[in-house]
């Protein structure tokens, strides 16, 4: 019986583990060797598995660091079934999914909200999510200007009665002779006048800007006090084009591993020209990480792929790439000392490009040889030059020289394997864990104890719990 149990005990655990990691880094697109459907397909499967197995677990899973995609996925197939929710978990897992949404970024959150409405749940529990994510709102008067159509559609799916100006906004007639609320206002005053667009989320006055047949390079220059870093980034490339627009763009306030896909995008040529700036930039980004999720190392190697598998997919172009250059940038920002091995080594780190075949043994000796305390691989496991040399390396290594294991070795997999609903590892002597995004990487060290097999379930049960705790205590704050 003890034998069986514990059976139960390693296959429970062993699902969680892979379940988190395919969270970590499926996002449902296109990879290099793998289509979107089947992505959709085998995470789908994966979400509605471990629902159905283990479902106090799967809520908590929310608190976990996972990517957004898999989040609104499991806020949306909880909120499908909340009446197989067991009595004394039902106020644990209403509070994630409210944290969870309310985490989330507003574009994602109103579309979670909205495919209620398409899914057809509509229970207590789904209406009372959506209205307290109205009330939480401080800014509802701009999310319903730049998100109307989400708003209008969630606010009639749940019954939501609407405060003051914005059920007349939504619902009646926005021609209306005025709004008290000012951003109402000036959305009436902007079908009528040019000159109001350029106080409205840059999304909505696009549209508008083209109804008033505004020349584009007049609109991008006077409208980037309304732009997000996110779209401003988005337009950069397009504004440099034309030669008259010039976008204010600090940078060093973007997202990591977004800066770095934005840099992967250039020309060699700008590269080589901008290299101090772009530098700077993500030295800058880095250290913005470390603030939120402090991360000190001691003597840290790298190997890192730049195959040219990490190029990624149309959907995901160069994130690979992208993830391995974000976590160069954080982890020599975190190591007191640190060493980076390419499977092709650039100039610098900057003129880095996706190419050639991926020999991680090579690199991997040298990582290995380098008297690192941490060795942090960032692969998709896809090694052909020799195949399954890096796992040689490691067999060799954990067994004969350093089976006290003395040396931290993990493997950080950004790409999901549709085909065995996991990560690809390039070896058992050491875990792989999902990251989708460099600032996940203090997390994920985190959690790498987990991967590898030696922790039992009830420590990854607890892992969890903590969590949860953190995540319902910033709530509550």
């Amino acid at each position: 019986m003890v034998v069986e149990n514990n059976r139960v005990e390693q296959v429970a655990r062993e699902d969680l583990v892979m379940f988190i990691n395919a969270c970590l880094a499926c996002t449902g697109q296109r990879e290099f060797y793998d289509d979107a459907y089947g992505q959709r397909v085998s995470i789908d499967f994966l979400h509605d598995y471990i629902l159905g197995n283990y479902r106090l677990l799967y809520a908590r899973s929310l608190a976990a660091g996972i990517n957004h995609f898999n989040q609104a996925q499991i806020i949306l197939k909880l909120l499908a079934t909340g009446k197989d929710t067991l009595p004394e978990y039902k106020e644990e897992e209403g509070a994630l999914i409210a944290q969870a949404l309310h985490n989330l970024p507003p574009q994602r959150a109103w579309g979670v909200l909205q495919q209620l409405r398409q899914r057809r749940i509509n229970n207590r529990r789904s209406r009372a999510i959506a209205r307290e994510y109205l009330e939480q709102r401080r800014d509802l008067s701009f999310h319903a200007v730049k998100y109307r159509t989400k708003v209008r559609a969630i606010a009639a799916h749940a019954h939501l009665k609407l405060q003051g100006e914005l059920g007349t906004f939504l619902f009646h007639n926005w021609k209306q002779k005025i709004y008290e609320t000012a951003l109402f206002e000036k959305f009436r005053q902007a079908h009528y006048s040019a000159e109001a667009i350029y106080e409205l989320p840059f999304t909505v006055a696009e549209g508008l800007a083209i109804k008033h047949k505004i020349k584009r390079d007049v609109f991008l220059t006077r409208i980037q006090q309304q732009m997000t870093v996110g779209e401003k980034l988005r337009f950069q490339g397009a504004a440099e084009r034309t030669e008259k627009v010039e976008i204010d763009l600090d940078l060093g306030r973007l997202p990591l591993t977004k800066l770095a896909l934005y840099i992967l995008s250039l020309p060699l040529e700008t590269r080589t020209e901008k290299r101090e700036i772009l530098h700077q930039a993500m030295q800058q980004s880095a250290r913005f990480v470390l603030k939120k999720a402090p991360l000190k190392l001691g003597k840290v190697a790298a190997v890192l792929d730049c195959s040219y598998s990490s190029s990624g997919s149309s959907e995901k172009r160069r994130r690979p790439l992208g993830v391995a250059l974000a976590t160069h940038y954080l982890l020599q920002a975190a190591a007191k000392e640190y060493r980076a091995f390419w499977t092709i080594p650039p100039e610098n780190a900057l003129q880095i490009r996706a190419y050639g075949q991926t020999d991680l043994a090579t690199p991997l000796l040298a990582a290995l040889g380098s008297g690192a305390d941490l060795v942090v691989v960032v692969s998709d496991g896809c090694e052909n030059y020799p195949p399954q040399g890096a796992a040689e390396v490691l067999r060799i290594f954990r067994t004969k020289l350093d089976p006290q294991r003395r040396t931290s070795i993990i493997h950080c997999n950004p790409v999901f394997n549709s085909e065995d609903f996991s990560l690809r590892n390039l070896s058992h002597t050491i875990p792989t864990v999902g990251l989708r995004d460099a600032e996940d990487l203090p997390t994920m060290l985190g959690f790498a104890r987990f991967a590898d097999g030696s922790a039992p379930l009830s420590e990854l049960e607890a892992y969890l719990a903590e969590r949860v705790r953190q995540m319902i205590t910033i709530q509550n704050e």
